[in-house]
């Protein structure tokens, strides 16, 4: 009988020897799925999670977060007509005294080219007209609407627009917007589609369709003003850049209010802060370019497609976080991101306010197996995330959830031992001098009896 409990016991000690703790040591890591967790934000955005490196000697694997916006900001569609001054004030040397630097017109005219280009590159949804205005070489068709010129019909071929503007001549003695903008809104199709209008000149208005004398009057600039408010009524997006006006405090000669050129800008066009229409730029010659090519190029296009208020939550199993260091790589490049993982729900949190057009926002952590990792998760399969769930507002400003489980799959194996192995932790060596102790004890019992 005795034989049998020693027996029994014995085997006992074996098993529990045999199903302790892998050791650290000895423990082997792999991947054994890869996938690539992909959220779909738009046609052109997107977040994904994946595994980007792993270093299973070490133990450890790196995954990386990611959210990236392609969206590209639409340009403009609809007819566009472009206001250019040509009076013969365009053909001053923008440095004075300097013969070799550009012309007023050399400056504006060639940036206007490049926003005509611009534009319509891979742009068939706008048409592009162009005007001229100043005012008549023939004195006595000054004030009409012979002060303007029809240079392009409404296209969509930069190239044929662009040999339009090389063939303006600045010669006109005098600056008739009225005439200008006249003539670009009559160009404008019955479509319903968008209608924009440009202005670029270098003067103060100083006549107006049916007041030429005196200029600068007030029936200059309320006609003037009148003009461009009315077709803001009528929808048309207008925009207008001034420049070439050296001298605010001048008198516009003729005008019995002896008004300034200063305070005649403000009356007709307002302040950039606050312009009569649209949106006005009020530059220096050395400004031209940057405002043509850029600011107004970019005041044209629609708002840039931003996904905003970006929370993403990505989750881990307790496996995970009980058995694994985690860290950071580096700081997201964009948006703050939890410090620590938040053990009340096992979750980092990626906060991104703004995600515009063009920009990629990432982020990278390791996982790092721990030395005392419970032999539990041996031979399991180990979802490195739970899921990950992502709130925003589209560039409609709509708010979206989306969420996703797809995660990589890491397994710990032990390789075969030739000899039971002794388990690390405390309780399982407890364990193990227990069931020796009791083995003894009923030894030591079978001996007393035997001698009684």
């Amino acid at each position: 009988m005795k034989k049998k409990i020693f027996l029994g016991l014995f085997l006992i000690l074996i098993l529990v020897a045999n199903i302790s703790m892998a050791s650290y040591s000895t423990v082997q890591m792999e991947v054994v799925e890869e996938p690539v967790c992909t959220i779909e934000l738009g046609d052109n955005a997107s977040f994904e999670k994946k595994l980007v490196s792993k270093d299973l000697a070490n133990k450890e694997v790196t995954l990386q977060l990611q959210v990236v916006n392609n969206e590209q900001a639409a340009k403009p569609t609809g007819e566009l007509m472009l206001v250019l001054d040509n009076s013969n004030s365009m053909n001053e040397h923008t440095v004075e005294g300097d013969d070799q630097s550009p012309t007023r017109k050399d400056l504006i005219f060639e940036s206007a080219k490049t926003l005509v280009s611009n534009l319509l590159e891979g742009n068939d949804n706008l048409q592009v007209g162009i005007v001229s205005f100043s005012s008549n070489t023939d004195v006595s068709q000054e004030a009409t609407a012979a002060d303007a010129n029809l240079v392009s019909n409404l296209s969509s071929d930069a190239n044929t627009l662009n040999s339009a503007i090389d063939n303006i001549e600045a010669d006109g003695p005098r600056t008739d917007l009225d005439a200008g903008i006249t003539l670009a809104s009559e160009q404008f199709t019955e479509t319903d589609n968008n209608k924009y209008m440009i202005v670029l000149t270098d003067g103060v208005p100083n006549i107006a369709l049916g007041h030429n004398n005196p200029y600068y009057s007030n029936d200059v600039i309320n006609t003037t003003k009148a003009k461009l408010q009315e077709l803001d009524g009528q929808g048309i997006n207008i925009t207008t850049m001034l420049t070439g006006i050296n001298n605010e405090n001048l008198e516009g000669t003729g005008n019995e209010d002896s008004k300034t050129y200063g305070q005649i800008i403000n009356e007709i066009f307002g302040t950039e802060e606050n312009p009569t229409v649209g949106n006005f730029y009020y530059v220096t010659d050395d400004e031209v370019e940057q405002t043509i090519t850029n600011d107004i190029y970019n005041s044209l296009l629609p708002v840039s497609q931003s996904y905003t208020d970006i929370v993403i939550k990505d989750y881990f199993p307790k496996e995970i976080i009980d058995n694994f260091d985690f860290a950071y790589v580096s700081n997201a490049n964009i948006g703050t991101i939890s410090a620590q993982v938040d053990t009340t729900d096992n979750s980092i949190t990626w906060t991104i306010p703004e995600l515009a057009s063009g920009e990629t926002a990432t982020v990278q952590y390791t996982l790092k197996l721990k030395q005392d990792f419970d032999s539990s998760i041996v031979n399991k399969l180990l979802d490195t995330n739970e899921k990950v769930d992502i709130t925003y507002k589209d560039f409609n400003g709509t708010d979206q959830a989306k969420t996703s489980d797809v995660t990589p799959v890491l397994k710990l194996t032990e390789p075969p031992a030739e000899l039971p192995k002794a388990g690390t932790t405390m309780l399982v060596t407890l364990v193990v001098v227990a069931a020796g102790l009791l083995i003894f004890s009923i030894i030591k019992l079978n001996s007393f009896k035997d001698v009684k």
